[in-house]
């Protein structure tokens, strides 16, 4: 009688994600459209929302449901597996910005977070979460927000005005929008 014994793998740990590049206003009652800003890795949503929810739950309580516009997210799972637990994800086309990501956390309350595009450079990002995490807004959506920083920063925005005399002339003489720069610390930053 002979014994046969099957070659066993390496037992592989598994890879911690990296944290959520995050910043958050400070826990107080804020004022403004949005409560903070997200930078994600990628546009997979069951990549990135883990780690999303690891830094939040903490601080937040148990988020239990996100929505988002599906303008920029490829593919938008129905359920995504956290630690502990399951989120749900939906999507509205009309209702939510698509720049924004809506948080809900039963029982506990309601948050909004500027979604900075993957691709965005670290400076942008950075002065985007800035504006995005300030005490006393932005009075801005988020697409607003972005586009204002784009605007003023001279990046090269697909189907916009380009010329800066026809864009005085189309916005009727002023300028619409201004993004906000902090003025005094009231952000938690994460995993930056």
């Amino acid at each position: 009688m002979t014994a046969t014994f099957e070659a066993t793998l390496p037992r592989l740990a598994p890879v911690a994600a990296p944290p959520a590049r995050l910043v958050l206003k400070a826990d107080a009652p804020s004022r403004g459209l949005l409560d903070g800003a997200w930078w994600p890795r990628s546009r997979d949503l069951l990549r990135e929302l883990p780690a999303l929810t690891d830094a939040l739950d903490p601080l937040w309580g148990r988020i239990t449901h996100i929505a988002v516009n599906p303008e920029h997210w490829p593919v938008i799972p129905h359920k995504v597996p956290v630690s502990g637990h399951v989120v749900k994800v939906g999507w509205f086309t009309p209702e939510i910005d698509p720049h924004k990501l809506l948080l809900l956390s039963y029982g506990t309350g309601r948050w909004d977070l500027l979604v900075i595009p993957p691709e965005t450079g670290p400076e942008a990002a950075g002065r985007l979460m800035a504006a995005a995490s300030e005490y006393g807004g932005p009075p801005l959506t988020a697409s607003v927000l972005i586009t204002a920083d784009r605007a003023l920063h001279d990046v090269c925005v697909p189907n916009q005005v380009q010329d800066a005399e026809t864009a005085w002339e189309s916005e009727g003489g002023t300028s619409q929008v201004t993004v906000a720069v902090p003025r005094k610390a009231s952000r938690l930053i994460i995993g930056m």
